[in-house]
């Protein structure tokens, strides 16, 4: 489909009919602008739009698509020809504005994940929760994005963006807790005893020994599960 015959071929009958941009805009119900970048082949009409301006320009669909008017010994043979040619440019379209919306997906799922880690606070579990909803969403935009590849390798893909997006997660998050004291927020559990607080994680734990006190100080260990008593001992 050729967009620019298409659009000199709209110019062209257009100026036959002794009629302005404006004009045709106004019966259309779209814009001039809308109808220059028609006419300089930068856009095509959307379909819905196609019987309508035929119908202002007296030309037929076929010849509209055919940027050309058109002979009883070509009809046929060009008609069939725009057909294909119209499917295919619905195609490209569809696939063209669901990529906008995975990449939307994408961009918003890391915007969740990134307001989440930035403004909840490390004390509340609902860093943790939006985090994960911004996973998903990101993960969902990511898989939609690749799904022309085939299953098993849109699987691979989605494992390996699972993998690194939590991967990135977990050591920004470790990473928080070592350099600044900060609470983990993929945390499994909080016990609180005597004066420690003990996060458990699922790499290690976190053991916040005389909490709100002037000598507060974090010890990170690997996991060793604590009993009840060996926290109450564990900071004397």
């Amino acid at each position: 489909m050729n967009q620019e015959k298409i659009g000199k071929f709209i110019a062209k009958c257009r100026k036959k009919k002794n009629m302005t941009q404006q004009e045709l805009s106004d019966k259309l119900g779209v814009s001039d602008r809308t109808i220059g970048n028609w006419e300089n082949g930068r856009n095509m009409p959307d379909l819905s739009l196609f019987k309508p301006l035929c119908k202002q320009l007296d030309v037929s669909i076929n010849e509209l698509l055919s940027g050309e008017y058109l002979t009883c010994n070509n009809y046929q043979e060009r008609s069939e020809e725009n057909i294909l040619d119209t499917i295919e440019y619905s195609n490209k379209k569809i696939v063209k504005y669901s990529k906008f919306i995975y990449l939307l997906l994408i961009v918003f799922g890391l915007f969740i994940v990134i307001t989440a880690i930035t403004i909840c606070p490390a004390e509340s579990s609902w860093g943790s929760i939006y985090s994960a909803i911004g996973v998903t969403i990101f993960i969902i935009g990511i898989g939609l994005n690749f799904r022309h590849l085939g299953l098993f390798k849109q699987s691979i893909i989605l494992f390996m963006m699972v993998f690194v997006t939590l991967l990135i997660l977990l050591v920004t998050d470790y990473m928080n807790v070592k350099m600044n004291n900060e609470v983990p927020r993929f945390r499994i559990k909080t016990t609180f005893t005597g004066n420690v607080i003990y996060y458990d994680t699922l790499f290690y734990d976190v053991y916040r020994c005389n909490f709100d006190e002037d000598n507060e100080y974090w010890v990170i260990e690997k996991n060793a599960k604590p009993t009840t008593e060996e926290l109450i001992n564990y900071c004397k």
